[in-house]
């Protein structure tokens, strides 16, 4: 179970409670809007708005009503944050949802690609560029560390759809423990001339007493916070809103130098000078957590939290005596697995996304007695995708630059550090972990003097789902997000010459291989079957290393055809780049064009995946030119599970052969009679074996 808020029980209040309760069974919270006020006639907040008794109750909504939550969200981490705050409010709803996110680019990329990928029942979502609303804004200077996003709030009337008439607008940091419906609901309390809900600010921030000279803008009492908000959208258009604000911040900023709180600021000095725009919303619908809180005050009279508010820039250290209480909430959700709340809203229809329906259509085509039925059904799995992970600062790609690709899953981060010791160059990287060991990534990577110091790596989150690892739909996530000229194709157990990122730039431009040329340049392979390897810092040091019997050709003993045709006795003596030509199983480690061919998503767990992409890029006429400086080297690890499987169970090689009888049979159609080597080359390695 989650926790439902309740810091601690108080045996008077929640007799109260009770009583309250029974009131509004029979018909006393409809009295909420004329009984709570925003704000009496003297400009005093009223103080009994804390009691959960004030809460209305959810069944006053039509049951499939379609509720609206507008978030602005801006750059790689407030991605993150945001991915929280759905899962919360996905967790407890029981209505279909339109999300209204505005967002610049980079958020754009990541929140469209998940949101795509993860497919949940009955929520649609929109997008607006933060672009073009930051004119209406940007005029307004904010010491805030929300920057010019933290003002955007103020143009949502105009920004979301004419005819969209009430939206809940949220902030990235918040978490919610109750239906979000209940937040709805208060729309019906508004009165009239009502057109915003807001619960008060649980600091004394705008007293202005928190230290000598302190200035803050003006507020009735302790004035309100914007970290939830309902918003009449219709009415505000019909009153004006935009002069409203505008007029009031030109005014302020005549003696106020800048905002501190950004929206939060101007939303309160409008409501200071129109104070009946207000419906003040009970303190459990957006409990503030920060270093100077009254909250307390709030949920010690609580029954159940609704909303929790990181909001701090230090979030889960702020100083609050039951803050281990609160952060267990929010880690909850932090980790809990996406995948479970794709299920379906019973009782409220709902048209599938389009990849959902095509993908239980083939699902009902499996025949789950079927030995590959596992193989079948992980192809047709769909991912959930979270792109740059972390934040990525990528200089301007040079006319001949490479992207290392790969990809790993939990345990192999401890290979990360290493390889980037190894390669200065941008990464493209997909993780396959559970929401879980995504924060534990992320932790790693934060505690890693050698990581935190990259700002070049894109790390790319595909979680996980499914019994068999979608080894080659993880390479074409990290492959299609890789912006250089050129890719280099590796696997996080390899670690490349310390040179080899400044020869792969040297050598695509001395051999003028544009972006348009199919060429793939050949990394020979090596590995070390010690742990411990001094690794060698040129040609002539691997040479000594090989003749020494430390180091070998790769996989020269079980898999000799897969590296055999780089034909390393040529390499050894090479002083220039070498045509080879492709053979059955090769499967050298290369470097082509971004645009290359994709690799096949059918290649799942152990066992000709590489392979398979190799025939592709042959039948696509690419030419392999064997670099003479360059070497990548195999570190030595525990199996996986996919290769153990592979070892022991006859059951899974055949599986492993109907797949390529079917790759096969999907050359003959696209390439005709140029793909007969490909059948021929199989038949005899059948055969051989």
């Amino acid at each position: 179970m989650l926790p439902r808020g309740r810091p601690r029980a108080l045996g008077a209040a929640a007799l109260l409670l009770l009583l309250a309760v029974g009131f509004f069974l029979f018909g006393g919270d409809l009295e909420y809007g004329r009984l709570r006020g925003a704000a009496s006639l003297d400009g005093e907040l009223t103080r009994d708005h804390n009691r959960s008794a004030c809460l209305p109750l959810r069944s006053l909504l039509p049951k499939c009503e379609l509720l609206h939550v507008a978030i602005v969200c801006a750059g790689y981490n407030s991605s993150r944050d945001v991915v929280t705050l759905v899962k919360s409010m996905l967790f407890y709803r029981k209505n279909p949802l339109h999300l209204h996110l505005v967002t610049d680019e980079v958020a754009r990329n990541i929140l469209e690609t998940l949101f795509h990928t993860w497919m949940v029942p009955a929520v649609r979502v929109s997008f607006y560029n933060t672009s073009k609303f930051q004119s209406q804004v940007s005029w307004i200077p904010n010491t805030h560390y929300s920057g010019l996003y933290g003002l955007l709030k103020l143009v949502l009337p105009d920004a979301l759809p004419p005819d969209l008439a009430r939206v809940i607008v949220l902030d990235t940091d918040v978490t919610f423990a109750s239906d979000i419906a209940e937040l709805w609901a208060f729309f019906a309390h508004f009165s009239d001339k009502q057109m915003i809900g807001l619960v008060e600010n649980q600091s004394n921030w705008y007293l202005g007493n928190l230290w000598k000279n302190h200035r803050p803008w003006p507020a009735l009492g302790r004035g309100f916070n914007t970290g939830v908000i309902l918003l009449w959208l219709d009415r505000l258009r019909q009153a004006g809103w935009e002069q409203m604000w505008k007029v009031t911040a030109r005014r302020l900023l005549l003696t106020l130098s800048s905002t501190s709180l950004a929206d939060q600021d101007i939303f309160n000095a409008v409501i200071k000078e129109h104070p009946g725009l207000v419906l003040l919303l009970p303190c459990l619908w957006n409990v503030q957590l920060s270093d100077h809180t009254l909250a307390e005050r709030c949920y010690s009279e609580a029954s159940d939290l609704k909303v929790i508010h990181w909001n701090s820039p230090k979030k889960l250290r702020v100083k609050n005596k039951d803050v281990e209480f609160f952060r267990n909430l929010h880690l909850t959700f932090l980790e809990y697995d996406g995948n479970l709340l794709r299920r379906e809203l019973f009782g409220c229809p709902s048209q599938p996304p389009p990849q959902a329906e095509q993908r239980q259509r083939a699902l009902a085509h499996l025949d789950e007695e079927d030995a590959c039925f596992e193989f079948q059904q992980q192809r047709l799995t769909v991912h959930r995708v979270h792109l740059t992970f972390l934040p990525l600062d990528l200089l301007p790609s040079e006319l001949h630059d490479v992207t290392l690709v790969a990809q790993l899953s939990v345990d192999r981060l401890q290979m990360l550090e290493a390889l980037c010791s190894h390669w200065p160059g941008p990464m493209s990287l997909a993780l396959y972990l559970t929401d879980a060991e995504a924060q534990q990534f992320l932790r790693f990577v934060e505690a890693s003097k050698v990581l935190s110091a990259r700002s070049n790596v894109a790390y790319h989150v595909v979680y996980r789902e499914g019994p068999l690892y979608p080894v080659n739909h993880l390479r074409n996530v990290a492959l299609a997000q890789a912006r250089t000229s050129h890719v280099f194709l590796s696997d996080i157990d390899f670690l490349p010459a310390y040179s080899l990122y400044n020869y792969l730039r040297a050598s695509i431009e001395q051999l003028d291989l544009s972006s348009q040329r199919k060429t793939a340049l050949v990394v020979p392979a090596f590995e070390s079957l010690h742990y411990r390897l001094s690794f060698p810092t040129s040609k002539a040091e691997l040479l000594a290393l090989l003749d020494a019997g430390s180091l070998h050709t790769f996989r020269y003993d079980v898999w000799p055809q897969g590296h055999t045709p780089t034909d390393y006795a040529r390499w050894r003596e090479a002083q220039a780049p070498y045509q080879v030509q492709w053979a059955a199983d090769y499967e050298p480690y290369v470097v082509v064009p971004r645009e290359c061919p994709r690799y096949d998503s059918r290649f799942v767990g152990f066992g000709w995946n590489k392979v398979a992409h190799i025939v592709e890029l042959d039948a696509q006429e690419y030419e392999f030119l064997v670099l003479p400086e360059a070497f990548t080297i195999h570190m030595p690890h525990a199996p996986s599970l996919d290769i153990s499987r592979f070892r022991s169970s006859p059951a899974y090689r055949d599986c492993l052969h109907a797949l390529k009888d079917e790759f096969h049979q999907d050359l003959s159609r696209h390439y005709g009679a140029a793909a007969l080597k490909y059948l021929t080359a199989l038949q005899r390695s059948r055969s051989s074996t």
